[in-house]
Protein backbone atom coordinates (compact mmCIF):
# COMPACT_ATOMS: atom_id res chain seq x y z
CA UNK A 1 0.00 0.00 0.00
CA UNK A 2 1.26 3.48 -0.82
CA UNK A 3 1.02 6.09 1.90
CA UNK A 4 0.67 9.84 1.39
CA UNK A 5 3.30 12.10 2.90
CA UNK A 6 1.37 15.35 2.96
CA UNK A 7 -0.05 17.11 6.01
CA UNK A 8 -1.93 20.38 6.50
CA UNK A 9 0.45 23.32 6.72
CA UNK A 10 -1.51 24.99 9.51
CA UNK A 11 -1.61 22.00 11.87
CA UNK A 12 1.84 22.53 13.42
CA UNK A 13 2.41 25.82 15.15
CA UNK A 14 5.86 27.26 14.57
CA UNK A 15 7.44 26.44 17.91
CA UNK A 16 10.26 24.16 19.04
CA UNK A 17 9.52 20.55 19.94
CA UNK A 18 10.78 20.99 23.48
CA UNK A 19 8.27 23.69 24.37
CA UNK A 20 5.80 22.10 26.82
CA UNK A 21 2.15 21.77 25.89
CA UNK A 22 -0.46 24.12 27.26
CA UNK A 23 -2.35 22.82 30.32
CA UNK A 24 -5.35 20.61 29.60
CA UNK A 25 -7.85 23.34 30.38
CA UNK A 26 -11.37 22.02 30.76
CA UNK A 27 -10.33 18.39 31.33
CA UNK A 28 -10.84 17.11 34.86
CA UNK A 29 -8.10 15.05 36.52
CA UNK A 30 -8.01 12.59 39.41
CA UNK A 31 -4.87 11.98 41.46
CA UNK A 32 -3.87 8.31 41.46
CA UNK A 33 -0.53 6.73 42.40
CA UNK A 34 1.17 10.13 42.28
CA UNK A 35 -0.10 10.87 38.75
CA UNK A 36 -2.79 13.18 37.37
CA UNK A 37 -5.12 10.91 35.37
CA UNK A 38 -7.65 12.43 32.96
CA UNK A 39 -11.34 12.07 33.83
CA UNK A 40 -13.18 12.97 30.63
CA UNK A 41 -15.05 11.43 27.72
CA UNK A 42 -13.41 10.15 24.55
CA UNK A 43 -14.87 13.04 22.57
CA UNK A 44 -13.59 15.67 25.02
CA UNK A 45 -10.07 14.24 25.08
CA UNK A 46 -9.89 13.98 21.28
CA UNK A 47 -11.13 17.55 20.86
CA UNK A 48 -8.44 18.70 23.28
CA UNK A 49 -5.66 16.79 21.52
CA UNK A 50 -6.77 17.96 18.08
CA UNK A 51 -6.64 21.66 18.98
CA UNK A 52 -4.32 23.44 16.48
CA UNK A 53 -0.87 24.23 17.82
CA UNK A 54 -1.05 21.94 20.85
CA UNK A 55 1.78 19.45 21.42
CA UNK A 56 1.07 16.44 23.63
CA UNK A 57 2.80 13.29 24.80
CA UNK A 58 0.09 10.82 25.84
CA UNK A 59 0.43 7.70 27.99
CA UNK A 60 -2.09 5.10 29.13
CA UNK A 61 -2.27 3.84 32.72
CA UNK A 62 -3.55 0.41 33.70
CA UNK A 63 -2.98 -2.02 36.58
CA UNK A 64 0.11 -3.51 34.91
CA UNK A 65 1.60 -0.02 34.49
CA UNK A 66 1.06 0.74 38.18
CA UNK A 67 2.93 -2.41 39.21
CA UNK A 68 5.89 -1.42 37.02
CA UNK A 69 5.82 2.18 38.27
CA UNK A 70 6.48 0.98 41.80
CA UNK A 71 9.83 -0.58 40.87
CA UNK A 72 11.05 1.39 37.82
CA UNK A 73 12.09 4.97 38.60
CA UNK A 74 12.84 5.82 34.96
CA UNK A 75 9.35 4.75 33.92
CA UNK A 76 7.81 6.68 36.81
CA UNK A 77 9.67 9.81 35.65
CA UNK A 78 8.52 9.29 32.06
CA UNK A 79 4.90 8.97 33.14
CA UNK A 80 5.09 11.98 35.45
CA UNK A 81 6.37 14.07 32.54
CA UNK A 82 3.59 13.07 30.12
CA UNK A 83 1.22 15.82 29.08
CA UNK A 84 -1.79 13.54 29.43
CA UNK A 85 -2.34 10.20 31.19
CA UNK A 86 -5.44 8.28 30.16
CA UNK A 87 -7.17 5.62 32.33
CA UNK A 88 -7.03 2.21 30.65
CA UNK A 89 -8.98 -0.55 32.32
CA UNK A 90 -11.39 -1.25 35.14
CA UNK A 91 -8.54 -1.49 37.64
CA UNK A 92 -7.84 2.24 37.41
CA UNK A 93 -11.56 2.99 37.77
CA UNK A 94 -11.64 0.82 40.88
CA UNK A 95 -8.59 2.56 42.35
CA UNK A 96 -10.31 5.92 41.84
CA UNK A 97 -13.47 4.73 43.58
CA UNK A 98 -11.45 3.43 46.50
CA UNK A 99 -10.16 6.96 47.05
CA UNK A 100 -13.60 8.55 46.71
CA UNK A 101 -13.02 9.78 43.15
CA UNK A 102 -14.78 9.07 39.87
CA UNK A 103 -13.37 8.59 36.38
CA UNK A 104 -15.73 9.79 33.64
CA UNK A 105 -14.80 7.09 31.12
CA UNK A 106 -12.45 4.17 30.71
CA UNK A 107 -10.29 5.22 27.73
CA UNK A 108 -9.03 1.79 26.74
CA UNK A 109 -6.25 2.22 24.19
CA UNK A 110 -7.60 -0.33 21.71
CA UNK A 111 -10.86 1.66 21.51
CA UNK A 112 -9.58 5.19 22.07
CA UNK A 113 -6.74 5.18 19.54
CA UNK A 114 -8.88 4.17 16.51
CA UNK A 115 -11.40 6.86 17.54
CA UNK A 116 -8.55 9.36 17.67
CA UNK A 117 -7.31 8.31 14.23
CA UNK A 118 -10.83 8.58 12.80
CA UNK A 119 -10.97 12.18 14.02
CA UNK A 120 -7.49 12.76 12.60
CA UNK A 121 -8.56 11.43 9.20
CA UNK A 122 -11.54 13.78 9.19
CA UNK A 123 -9.12 16.67 9.72
CA UNK A 124 -6.68 15.48 7.04
CA UNK A 125 -3.95 14.58 9.55
CA UNK A 126 -1.30 11.89 9.11
CA UNK A 127 0.11 9.15 11.33
CA UNK A 128 3.35 7.13 11.64
CA UNK A 129 3.46 3.65 13.23
CA UNK A 130 6.58 2.59 15.12
CA UNK A 131 7.01 -0.67 17.01
CA UNK A 132 6.10 -4.36 17.38
CA UNK A 133 7.65 -7.33 15.59
CA UNK A 134 8.84 -7.06 11.98
CA UNK A 135 5.85 -6.74 9.66
CA UNK A 136 3.30 -6.09 12.40
CA UNK A 137 3.31 -2.28 12.06
CA UNK A 138 2.78 -2.66 8.30
CA UNK A 139 -0.12 -5.06 8.82
CA UNK A 140 -1.64 -2.72 11.42
CA UNK A 141 -1.33 0.20 9.00
CA UNK A 142 -3.08 -1.77 6.27
CA UNK A 143 -5.91 -2.62 8.65
CA UNK A 144 -6.27 0.99 9.80
CA UNK A 145 -6.39 2.34 6.25
CA UNK A 146 -9.14 -0.12 5.37
CA UNK A 147 -11.14 0.61 8.51
CA UNK A 148 -10.77 4.42 8.50
CA UNK A 149 -11.44 6.03 5.11
CA UNK A 150 -9.12 8.95 4.41
CA UNK A 151 -6.54 8.02 7.04
CA UNK A 152 -3.04 8.83 5.77
CA UNK A 153 -0.25 6.64 7.16
CA UNK A 154 3.03 8.27 6.13
CA UNK A 155 5.36 5.54 7.36
CA UNK A 156 5.93 2.41 9.45
CA UNK A 157 8.98 1.00 11.23
CA UNK A 158 9.32 -2.13 13.35
CA UNK A 159 10.26 -2.00 17.00
CA UNK A 160 13.21 -4.39 17.01
CA UNK A 161 16.02 -3.59 14.56
CA UNK A 162 13.96 -0.57 13.53
CA UNK A 163 14.41 1.10 16.91
CA UNK A 164 17.99 -0.04 17.60
CA UNK A 165 19.51 3.09 16.05
CA UNK A 166 17.73 5.95 17.82
CA UNK A 167 19.17 8.69 15.62
CA UNK A 168 18.11 6.90 12.44
CA UNK A 169 14.67 6.17 13.86
CA UNK A 170 14.04 9.80 14.80
CA UNK A 171 15.36 10.97 11.43
CA UNK A 172 13.05 8.60 9.55
CA UNK A 173 10.02 9.73 11.54
CA UNK A 174 10.77 13.43 11.12
CA UNK A 175 11.46 12.98 7.40
CA UNK A 176 7.96 11.53 6.96
CA UNK A 177 6.52 14.61 8.69
CA UNK A 178 3.63 12.88 10.49
CA UNK A 179 1.20 14.76 12.70
CA UNK A 180 0.73 11.77 15.03
CA UNK A 181 3.25 9.15 16.13
CA UNK A 182 2.08 5.84 17.62
CA UNK A 183 4.74 3.81 19.42
CA UNK A 184 3.94 0.18 20.28
CA UNK A 185 6.98 -1.11 22.15
CA UNK A 186 5.34 -2.20 25.39
CA UNK A 187 5.54 -0.84 28.91
CA UNK A 188 7.84 0.67 30.09
CA UNK A 189 10.03 0.92 26.97
CA UNK A 190 7.62 2.91 24.79
CA UNK A 191 6.97 5.69 27.31
CA UNK A 192 10.61 5.94 28.33
CA UNK A 193 11.63 6.19 24.66
CA UNK A 194 9.05 8.89 23.94
CA UNK A 195 10.14 10.88 26.99
CA UNK A 196 13.81 10.59 26.02
CA UNK A 197 13.17 11.57 22.39
CA UNK A 198 10.58 14.30 23.12
CA UNK A 199 12.87 17.20 22.25
CA UNK A 200 13.96 15.60 18.98
CA UNK A 201 10.65 14.32 17.63
CA UNK A 202 8.65 16.69 15.44
CA UNK A 203 5.15 15.08 15.52
CA UNK A 204 2.97 17.24 17.72
CA UNK A 205 1.07 14.25 19.16
CA UNK A 206 2.82 11.08 20.38
CA UNK A 207 1.20 8.09 22.08
CA UNK A 208 2.50 4.87 23.61
CA UNK A 209 -0.08 2.29 22.55
CA UNK A 210 1.18 -1.04 23.93
CA UNK A 211 -0.14 -4.09 22.08
CA UNK A 212 -2.42 -2.13 19.72
CA UNK A 213 -0.52 -3.09 16.57
CA UNK A 214 -0.72 -6.78 17.52
CA UNK A 215 -4.50 -6.44 17.96
CA UNK A 216 -4.89 -4.67 14.62
CA UNK A 217 -2.67 -7.16 12.81
CA UNK A 218 -4.57 -10.10 14.26
CA UNK A 219 -1.58 -11.42 16.22
CA UNK A 220 -3.54 -11.12 19.48
CA UNK A 221 -7.25 -11.91 19.40
CA UNK A 222 -9.49 -9.42 21.13
CA UNK A 223 -12.44 -10.27 23.31
CA UNK A 224 -15.90 -10.03 21.67
CA UNK A 225 -17.78 -6.75 22.13
CA UNK A 226 -20.29 -8.17 24.71
CA UNK A 227 -17.38 -9.35 26.86
CA UNK A 228 -15.74 -5.91 26.66
CA UNK A 229 -18.99 -4.15 27.54
CA UNK A 230 -19.33 -6.42 30.58
CA UNK A 231 -15.76 -5.43 31.56
CA UNK A 232 -14.69 -9.06 31.64
CA UNK A 233 -11.97 -8.92 28.98
CA UNK A 234 -9.35 -9.88 31.56
CA UNK A 235 -11.18 -13.17 32.25
CA UNK A 236 -11.58 -13.86 28.53
CA UNK A 237 -7.88 -13.28 27.83
CA UNK A 238 -6.91 -15.42 30.81
CA UNK A 239 -9.01 -18.25 29.36
CA UNK A 240 -7.47 -17.79 25.88
CA UNK A 241 -3.85 -17.54 27.04
CA UNK A 242 -3.67 -19.18 30.49
CA UNK A 243 0.08 -19.73 30.67
CA UNK A 244 1.14 -16.26 29.52
CA UNK A 245 -1.57 -14.36 31.33
CA UNK A 246 -1.69 -16.15 34.68
CA UNK A 247 1.13 -14.13 36.18
CA UNK A 248 -0.01 -10.81 34.78
CA UNK A 249 -3.72 -11.11 35.49
CA UNK A 250 -3.84 -13.18 38.66
CA UNK A 251 -0.67 -12.25 40.50
CA UNK A 252 -0.42 -8.83 38.84
CA UNK A 253 -3.99 -7.80 39.60
CA UNK A 254 -3.74 -9.00 43.19
CA UNK A 255 -0.59 -6.91 43.60
CA UNK A 256 -2.28 -3.90 42.00
CA UNK A 257 -5.34 -4.18 44.26
CA UNK A 258 -3.06 -4.26 47.30
CA UNK A 259 -1.37 -1.07 46.08
CA UNK A 260 -4.73 0.57 45.34
CA UNK A 261 -5.97 -0.32 48.83
CA UNK A 262 -2.80 1.04 50.41
CA UNK A 263 -3.21 4.26 48.44
CA UNK A 264 -6.80 4.59 49.61
CA UNK A 265 -5.85 4.00 53.26
CA UNK A 266 -3.15 6.68 53.10
CA UNK A 267 -5.80 9.18 52.02
CA UNK A 268 -8.35 8.26 54.68
CA UNK A 269 -8.22 9.93 58.09
CA UNK A 270 -9.01 8.01 61.30
CA UNK A 271 -12.02 10.32 61.76
CA UNK A 272 -13.36 9.37 58.33
CA UNK A 273 -12.94 5.66 59.12
CA UNK A 274 -14.80 6.07 62.42
CA UNK A 275 -17.58 8.07 60.75
CA UNK A 276 -18.02 5.48 58.01
CA UNK A 277 -18.12 2.68 60.58
CA UNK A 278 -20.82 4.57 62.50
CA UNK A 279 -22.78 5.16 59.29
CA UNK A 280 -22.72 1.52 58.23
CA UNK A 281 -23.57 0.26 61.73
CA UNK A 282 -26.50 2.62 62.27
CA UNK A 283 -27.86 2.41 58.73
CA UNK A 284 -27.56 -1.37 58.58
CA UNK A 285 -29.28 -1.79 61.94
CA UNK A 286 -32.01 0.70 61.03
CA UNK A 287 -32.67 -1.08 57.74
CA UNK A 288 -33.31 -4.35 59.54
CA UNK A 289 -35.44 -2.82 62.32
CA UNK A 290 -37.52 -0.55 60.11
CA UNK A 291 -38.15 -2.93 57.21
CA UNK A 292 -41.64 -4.00 58.50
CA UNK A 293 -42.64 -0.36 59.04
CA UNK A 294 -41.34 0.48 55.58
CA UNK A 295 -43.63 -2.13 54.03
CA UNK A 296 -46.65 -0.60 55.80
CA UNK A 297 -45.69 2.88 54.62
CA UNK A 298 -45.36 1.62 51.06
CA UNK A 299 -48.83 0.08 51.23
CA UNK A 300 -50.33 3.34 52.56
CA UNK A 301 -48.74 5.37 49.76
CA UNK A 302 -50.06 3.03 47.07
CA UNK A 303 -53.51 2.94 48.65
CA UNK A 304 -53.95 6.73 48.52
CA UNK A 305 -52.52 7.72 45.14
CA UNK A 306 -51.25 6.15 41.98
CA UNK A 307 -47.56 6.21 41.23
CA UNK A 308 -44.33 4.72 42.57
CA UNK A 309 -43.68 4.23 46.27
CA UNK A 310 -40.23 5.79 46.09
CA UNK A 311 -39.35 9.26 44.90
CA UNK A 312 -35.96 9.56 43.23
CA UNK A 313 -34.29 12.90 42.77
CA UNK A 314 -30.84 14.11 41.74
CA UNK A 315 -29.08 15.86 44.59
CA UNK A 316 -25.63 17.36 45.04
CA UNK A 317 -23.28 15.59 47.41
CA UNK A 318 -19.77 16.02 48.68
CA UNK A 319 -17.44 18.08 46.48
CA UNK A 320 -20.30 18.80 44.08
CA UNK A 321 -20.79 15.20 42.92
CA UNK A 322 -24.40 14.38 42.09
CA UNK A 323 -26.25 11.24 43.16
CA UNK A 324 -29.79 9.86 43.19
CA UNK A 325 -31.48 10.41 46.55
CA UNK A 326 -34.34 8.17 47.68
CA UNK A 327 -37.44 9.16 49.66
CA UNK A 328 -40.88 7.75 50.24
CA UNK A 329 -43.16 9.62 47.85
CA UNK A 330 -45.13 12.21 49.82
CA UNK A 331 -46.50 14.15 46.83
CA UNK A 332 -48.65 13.54 43.80
CA UNK A 333 -46.75 12.23 40.77
CA UNK A 334 -46.89 15.59 38.93
CA UNK A 335 -45.20 17.43 41.80
CA UNK A 336 -41.99 18.31 39.92
CA UNK A 337 -43.94 19.76 36.98
CA UNK A 338 -45.94 21.99 39.37
CA UNK A 339 -42.95 23.19 41.39
CA UNK A 340 -42.11 26.25 39.28
CA UNK A 341 -45.64 27.62 39.65
CA UNK A 342 -45.39 27.41 43.46
CA UNK A 343 -41.98 29.03 44.00
CA UNK A 344 -43.54 32.38 44.89
CA UNK A 345 -45.45 30.71 47.75
CA UNK A 346 -42.32 29.62 49.63
CA UNK A 347 -42.55 30.13 53.39
CA UNK A 348 -38.79 30.06 53.74
CA UNK A 349 -36.30 32.86 53.13
CA UNK A 350 -33.57 32.35 50.56
CA UNK A 351 -32.92 29.94 47.72
CA UNK A 352 -34.48 26.73 49.07
CA UNK A 353 -38.21 26.31 48.42
CA UNK A 354 -40.52 25.16 51.23
CA UNK A 355 -44.28 25.68 51.54
CA UNK A 356 -46.28 24.89 54.70
CA UNK A 357 -49.46 24.38 52.67
CA UNK A 358 -47.96 22.81 49.57
CA UNK A 359 -50.96 21.50 47.54
CA UNK A 360 -48.79 18.81 45.96
CA UNK A 361 -48.45 16.88 49.25
CA UNK A 362 -50.80 13.93 49.78
CA UNK A 363 -52.62 13.22 53.04
CA UNK A 364 -50.33 10.28 53.77
CA UNK A 365 -47.41 12.46 52.73
CA UNK A 366 -48.23 15.07 55.39
CA UNK A 367 -48.06 12.41 58.08
CA UNK A 368 -44.79 11.05 56.66
CA UNK A 369 -43.26 14.53 56.63
CA UNK A 370 -44.53 15.39 60.13
CA UNK A 371 -42.37 12.60 61.58
CA UNK A 372 -39.67 12.60 58.85
CA UNK A 373 -40.68 9.08 57.82
CA UNK A 374 -40.37 10.08 54.16
CA UNK A 375 -36.59 10.32 54.66
CA UNK A 376 -36.30 6.66 55.73
CA UNK A 377 -35.17 5.29 52.30
CA UNK A 378 -32.09 7.50 52.50
CA UNK A 379 -30.68 4.74 54.69
CA UNK A 380 -29.84 3.17 51.32
CA UNK A 381 -27.91 6.29 50.29
CA UNK A 382 -25.92 6.04 53.53
CA UNK A 383 -25.08 2.38 52.92
CA UNK A 384 -24.01 3.25 49.35
CA UNK A 385 -21.62 5.89 50.71
CA UNK A 386 -23.40 8.82 49.00
CA UNK A 387 -24.66 10.24 52.30
CA UNK A 388 -23.76 10.07 55.96
CA UNK A 389 -26.00 9.80 59.00
CA UNK A 390 -24.95 13.33 60.03
CA UNK A 391 -24.21 16.17 57.65
CA UNK A 392 -25.73 19.09 55.72
CA UNK A 393 -28.93 18.24 53.85
CA UNK A 394 -28.31 17.44 50.16
CA UNK A 395 -29.30 20.32 47.87
CA UNK A 396 -30.85 20.34 44.43
CA UNK A 397 -28.51 21.15 41.51
CA UNK A 398 -30.60 24.25 40.74
CA UNK A 399 -30.11 25.46 44.31
CA UNK A 400 -26.35 24.87 44.22
CA UNK A 401 -26.14 26.74 40.91
CA UNK A 402 -27.61 29.78 42.69
CA UNK A 403 -25.38 29.51 45.78
CA UNK A 404 -23.20 32.45 46.74
CA UNK A 405 -19.51 31.48 46.93
CA UNK A 406 -19.63 31.20 50.72
CA UNK A 407 -22.41 28.59 50.65
CA UNK A 408 -20.32 26.19 48.56
CA UNK A 409 -18.35 25.40 51.72
CA UNK A 410 -21.21 23.15 52.89
CA UNK A 411 -20.30 20.76 50.06
CA UNK A 412 -17.03 19.89 51.82
CA UNK A 413 -18.87 17.24 53.87
CA UNK A 414 -21.10 14.36 52.84
CA UNK A 415 -24.78 15.28 53.05
CA UNK A 416 -26.59 13.71 55.98
CA UNK A 417 -29.88 12.34 57.20
CA UNK A 418 -29.68 14.71 60.13
CA UNK A 419 -27.52 17.59 61.27
CA UNK A 420 -27.39 20.93 63.06
CA UNK A 421 -30.09 22.47 60.84
CA UNK A 422 -32.40 19.50 61.21
CA UNK A 423 -32.35 19.52 65.03
CA UNK A 424 -32.68 23.31 65.25
CA UNK A 425 -36.00 23.93 63.50
CA UNK A 426 -35.61 22.67 59.92
CA UNK A 427 -37.82 24.64 57.52
CA UNK A 428 -38.34 27.46 60.06
CA UNK A 429 -34.67 28.40 59.62
CA UNK A 430 -33.80 30.70 56.73
CA UNK A 431 -31.19 29.94 54.09
CA UNK A 432 -28.45 32.22 55.45
CA UNK A 433 -28.78 30.81 58.97
CA UNK A 434 -28.75 27.26 57.58
CA UNK A 435 -25.48 28.01 55.78
CA UNK A 436 -23.98 29.36 59.02
CA UNK A 437 -24.94 26.14 60.79
CA UNK A 438 -23.62 23.89 58.04
CA UNK A 439 -20.29 25.73 57.78
CA UNK A 440 -19.88 25.54 61.56
CA UNK A 441 -20.50 21.76 61.37
CA UNK A 442 -17.99 21.31 58.53
CA UNK A 443 -15.31 23.11 60.56
CA UNK A 444 -15.86 21.18 63.79
CA UNK A 445 -17.32 17.80 62.76
CA UNK A 446 -16.20 14.75 64.67
CA UNK A 447 -17.52 11.50 66.13
CA UNK A 448 -18.63 13.04 69.45
CA UNK A 449 -20.53 15.87 67.73
CA UNK A 450 -22.20 13.36 65.41
CA UNK A 451 -23.37 11.25 68.34
CA UNK A 452 -24.82 14.34 70.08
CA UNK A 453 -26.68 15.39 66.94
CA UNK A 454 -28.05 11.87 66.45
CA UNK A 455 -29.39 11.89 70.02
CA UNK A 456 -30.97 15.33 69.49
CA UNK A 457 -32.61 14.11 66.27
CA UNK A 458 -35.09 11.88 68.12
CA UNK A 459 -36.33 14.88 70.12
CA UNK A 460 -36.62 16.93 66.93
CA UNK A 461 -38.64 14.19 65.18
CA UNK A 462 -41.08 13.81 68.09
CA UNK A 463 -41.46 17.59 68.41
CA UNK A 464 -42.03 18.00 64.68
CA UNK A 465 -40.81 21.62 64.63
CA UNK A 466 -40.30 22.86 61.08
CA UNK A 467 -41.41 19.58 59.52
CA UNK A 468 -43.82 20.16 56.65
Amino acid sequence: MTYAAHRPADFHAARPANVPAAPAAGLDRVRLFGLDVVSATTEAVIDHLMAPGRRSRVAFLNAHCVNILSRDAAYADAMAGADMILPDGIGVELAARMTGQTIAENLNGTDFTPALLKAAAARGLSVYLLGARPGVAQAAADRLCLAIPGLRVVGVRDGYDGMADEAATVAAINAARPDILLVAAGVPLQDQWLARMAARLEPRLTLGVGALFDFLAGRVQRAPAPVRRARMEWAWRLAMEPRRMAGRYLVGNATFLARAAAQALRQVSPRAVATRALDVTLAGGALLLLAPAGLMVAAAIRAESRGPVFFRQTRVGRDGRTFTMFKFRSMHIDAEARRAALLAQSDRDGICFKSRNDPRVTRVGRLLRRFSIDEMPQILNVLRGEMSVVGPRPALPSEVAAYPARALGRLAAKPGLTGVWQVSGRAEIGFDKMIDMDLAYVRSRGLLLDLILIAMTFRAILGGRGAY
